[in-house]
């Protein structure tokens, strides 16, 4: 991560000072005279760490710091005082300033400093990341990833969360349709009311009717008394609507009625009934295509793509793959009651390698069953799954591990196939004396052709 940093300095000369000696640690150091145009600059793009003086020609510094943590918390400033204000500066660390320096600036004490505001940056980064990334508790719980794919999408959570609009969520299977839907309810003004599931593939519509509108006593027979559906159970919550791309083309119409009206009848009902929930379809289907095939509708579409979302498949975020290898072989050691400390050098580039077409759910049960299986402290190659390591490592799976005197006499072989066992071509090719040539083809037995 390269720190941004900006010294704010009416003395050219000291500011250039600080500027050079940061640039030399690797930072990336913009200079600033005065204080207005270092804020007009802040509010484009946070600086991480900014060194301010006390005594400028327009602002005063200590407004100054104040204004930088308003734009960005996470920020550290740095006071540049005189000996005769070092009081001030004291002042300023109580108000939040991380520390200062006295002017003349040493090379010393800026390095010093500076380097130790970064590691305290990079120390809070990094416990949100493996907060994030672990999700042992809290709204995100399951999610875990610090990728910047994954980061956005926990971005994206956050400000959907707030907004009181229907959500899409297309992806693969197994990439955490519903742990999503979850977290967006948990961090919602609906949160503390009933979050609700129901998988829309493979039942017919009176099924999906009955489940989700409920049905009157009476309605039809065996309804021996009134039934609360789904939709009607969530009041105040969230609704999710999983493999919305299955609903059969009659319902759609339904449920497409229900969004914009906000009302449902029961099935054998007379009277309306108000909605206040929240609707989250996912779907691994391209519901466009769905609908070029007409077998999905379009306004249906618009009206729950309010807000899209799509999840990245396991292959296009690789570096969360030792973060959730790790996760899961945490929770399968609590199940299986093991001690599995992670994984051999070995299975951890087979998984790093992998497509995971299963993507996060299939990674899930090939740590489950290597933890249940594995008899050591670690798993390696072997506890991994045979289908596994063959399409992982290809021409260099195990059992496909070939000695150097096959891989040699395959070569040479195919020289010879190539050039017609031409001898005088081929140990051209190969680089070798004819004579040499003469007593590989011997050992390998591939002297059957006269050349």
């Amino acid at each position: 991560m390269t720190i941004r940093v900006a010294v704010i300095d009416d003395e050219e000369t000291a500011a250039k000072l600080v500027g050079r000696t940061l640039e030399q640690e690797g930072f990336a150091v913009e200079i600033f005279l005065a204080g207005r145009p270092f804020l007009a600059r802040m509010q484009q793009e946070p600086f991480q760490i900014v060194f301010i003086d006390l005594q400028l020609p327009d602002m005063d510094g200590l407004e100054i710091l104040n204004l930088v943590k308003q734009y960005n918390e996470d920020s550290e400033a740095i006071i540049i005082t005189g000996h005769a204000s070092v009081e001030s500066a004291l002042d300023a660390t109580q108000k939040g300033a991380f520390h200062y320096i006295t002017k003349p600036c040493k090379r010393h004490d800026i390095r010093l400093v500076a380097k130790r505001a970064r590691e305290k940056i990079e120390l809070r980064l990094e416990n949100r990341r493996l907060k994030m990334a672990m999700g042992n508790d809290g709204p995100m719980v399951g999610l875990v990833g610090s990728s910047p794919a994954m980061q956005e999408i926990f971005a994206m959570i956050t400000k959907v969360a707030q907004v009181n609009c229907n959500v899409l969520l297309q992806a693969e299977t197994g990439t955490g349709k519903q742990m999503v839907a979850r977290a967006i309810h948990a961090l919602s003004p609906r949160k503390d009311n009933p979050f609700v599931y129901f998988n829309c593939g493979g039942f017919t519509e009176e099924l999906i009717c009955s489940e989700l509108f409920g049905y009157e006593k009476g309605a039809f027979t065996g309804a021996t008394q009134t039934k609360i559906g789904l939709f009607e159970s969530a009041a105040g919550g969230t609704v999710l609507l999983d493999e919305i791309g299955e609903m059969p083309m009659s319902m759609q119409v339904k449920l497409l009625h229900v969004l914009q009206e906000r009302q449902i009848l029961r099935v054998g009902g007379t009277k309306p009934i108000d909605l206040d929930i929240r609707i989250i379809a996912a779907t691994n289907v391209d519901l466009k295509q769905a609908i070029e095939r007409g077998s999905f509708r379009e306004d249906l579409f618009y009206r729950l793509n309010v807000v899209g979302l799509h999840l990245p498949r396991l292959s296009e975020r690789r570096e969360d793959i030792p973060t959730l290898a790790s996760h899961f072989i945490d929770k399968f050691n609590l199940a299986f009651n093991k001690n599995i400390s992670g994984l051999s050098p070995q299975a951890a580039e087979l998984l790093n390698n992998y497509d995971f077409p299963g993507n996060v759910r299939e990674l899930e049960n090939i740590i489950q069953r290597a933890v249940a299986l594995a008899d050591g402290d670690e798993l390696r190659l072997r506890d991994l799954p045979a289908r596994l390591r063959k399409t992982s490592l290809g021409n260099f799976g195990d059992e496909n591990l070939l000695s150097l005197d096959e891989v040699e006499k395959q070569h040479i072989a195919k020289v010879l196939e190539k050039t017609d066992y031409n001898k005088n071509l081929a140990s051209t090719i190969l680089n070798l004396p004819r004579t040499t040539l003469w007593r590989r083809m011997k050992k390998y037995k591939l002297d059957s052709h006269e050349g």
